[in-house]
């Protein structure tokens, strides 16, 4: 069975947002904590969370997640991957979990861990009815072309190159939806009360 490792994508700066969204509460447990929780350590050889936020740091360590930050989220995604991989590239694949998404469950991304391991050679993602989503493991084949990488462009760019060599692991669209405003992250609040 090969290594595979989990880079957890926590720096952005969530303009539209407004502030930290990462910090921002659904039903009293902040989106990174759920994103952490998200994530099961198991199925993974290692686990880096990257950031720009000190608090979001001391809670990877926590959950003995290395925490590497990001001193310049501003240069988009691409950055946030770089760092990420670049402590991962010993590892025969790498999943990309990003923090925005509350409802995504940990039993998702284990059996997302073992659909790759039975394909190493394929890009793995979360999917519903045909629709990818995140988040998605990568071989190592493709590290150069996600090292490449520049400013806001991330995985997707990656992926839509060799669309032929992804597999979907069909899910429940909730645990897909990301929250990147305040009014939807009312509106997911509202529906689950």
């Amino acid at each position: 069975m090969l290594d595979l490792g989990c880079v957890v994508m926590a720096a952005g700066n969530a303009a539209r947002f407004g502030e930290n969204k990462l910090a921002a509460k659904l039903q009293g447990r902040s989106l990174i904590l759920r994103a952490l929780e998200a994530v099961p350590a198991e199925c993974f050889h290692r686990v880096v969370v990257v950031t720009q936020y000190p608090e979001i740091m001391r809670l990877a360590e926590e959950f003995h997640f290395a925490a590497v930050h990001n001193g310049h989220p501003d240069y988009g995604i691409s950055h946030t991957i770089a760092l990420g991989l670049t402590g991962l590239r010993d590892c025969g694949g790498v999943c990309f979990l990003v923090s925005d998404q509350p409802l995504l469950k940990r039993e998702t991304v284990a059996r997302l861990a073992r659909l790759w391991q039975s394909h190493p050679e394929r890009i793995a993602a979360l999917g519903h009815k045909g629709v990818r989503g995140n988040p998605c493991i990568f071989p190592a084949r493709f590290y150069p072309e996600l090292l490449e990488l520049r400013e806001d462009h991330g995985g997707n760019t990656v992926i839509r190159r060799h669309e032929e060599e992804l597999i979907l692991l069909e899910t429940a669209p909730e645990e897909l939806t990301d929250v990147d405003t305040r009014p939807a992250m009312r509106e997911m609040e509202d529906r689950l009360f």
